[in-house]
């Protein structure tokens, strides 16, 4: 296993040992307290135990070598991953939401709120900080079920604040209905964030493209271009989990033997492959030049059709489009 797969999961059973522990805090806290708000947040944590888990389990069959009945890996696990923990942290807020009604209706006096904050705070800290730092992770290794899981720590500490100025509010005016009414705000927060986290999981297992990925690697060949790269199109890119696949077609000199045409797109894949992260697999079909491309081909060609004018200006778009850039600006 690479070295990056087990920092993954690592840092994956942190995030899980730190979820049954804040779990237990929380618990702990309404226990004290019989605060709605810090029940909310307690149904969250339950969630990102239930969460953690799958995660590490996403992460770790990701982590898997292609075979026969997998071609192109297992990395899309990590996009169920992300869709599951979306679900759950709707599901989170529906609780949420009945809860708070209930104790609108029933109200129950809230006790020890110097504790409950105490305890709430300090359950801020912890998740923050993994949060942060999961994240940060999961966009550095191109990992979903990494980057999901910090953003639902990242998310339960927002909770978590909000649950603090409701209490704070409490304790300052003795308004009872404050504390419900921070848990139905409070279940807004998770219905919007478990959108997007199952939002993102369905548009990567549809291969939705990524502007950001793909201005990533467009950058990399502007900035290490060669002369004989004459045109390249009908560039995509799908991502499993943090390994990409990347096809394009590449327009090399016509008169070219193969030798030297294969030469070349093995330099082209070589570049791609060093400046990206994790497992890349490339397919390049290569193009013989028309004349049409004379105009923007800076090649030493003994059989040019007409003189070079200018470069044509690389960009996610048109290096995504499926045909030969000839229209002259």
């Amino acid at each position: 296993m690479q070295d990056s797969q087990k920092s993954k999961l690592r840092w994956i059973i942190v995030s899980f040992v730190l979820s049954v522990v804040l779990l237990a805090v929380k618990f702990g806290a309404y226990y004290i307290t019989h605060s709605n708000a810090i029940l909310s947040d307690a149904l969250e944590s339950i969630i990102n135990v239930i969460a953690s888990g799958f995660a590490f389990y996403s992460v770790y069959l990701s982590a898997k070598p292609r075979d026969k009945d997998h071609p192109y890996g297992h990395g899309k696990i990590e996009y169920f991953s992300s869709g599951f923990e979306g679900g759950l942290i709707v599901v989170a807020g529906m609780l949420i939401v009945w809860e708070a009604i209930q104790r609108l209706r029933f109200p129950r006096p809230v006790e020890h709120l110097d504790w409950g904050i105490l305890l709430i705070f300090i359950t801020v800290l912890l998740n923050g900080g993994l949060g942060y730092y999961l994240t940060r992770l999961g966009e550095r290794t191109r990992s979903e079920a990494l980057r999901a899981d910090g953003h639902h720590l990242l998310t339960d500490s927002l909770s978590s604040v909000l649950i603090l100025v409701g209490l704070g509010i409490l304790w300052l005016t003795g308004w009872s209905w404050i504390d419900s009414a921070f848990s139905l705000l409070l279940s807004l927060v998770i219905f919007y964030n478990g959108f997007l986290l199952i939002r993102r999981a369905v548009a990567a297992l549809m291969d939705e493209t990524d502007p950001e990925l793909l201005n990533e690697i467009v950058e990399t060949l502007k900035a290490q271009k060669h002369p004989e790269w004459i045109d390249v199109h009908n560039m995509r890119v799908q991502k499993y989990g943090s390994d990409l696949h990347i096809d394009c077609h590449l327009t090399l000199p016509f008169y070219w033997d193969l030798k030297k045409a294969h030469d070349t797109v093995h330099d082209f894949e070589e570049i791609l492959k060093r400046n990206t992260t994790g497992e890349v697999e490339i397919f390049i079909h290569a193009d013989p030049c028309l004349p049409d491309c004379c105009h923007y081909c800076r090649m030493d060609c003994p059989f040019r059709f007409s003189a070079f004018e200018k470069d044509v200006q690389w960009s996610a778009h048109n290096l995504s489009e499926n045909q030969k850039h000839f229209v002259k600006d």
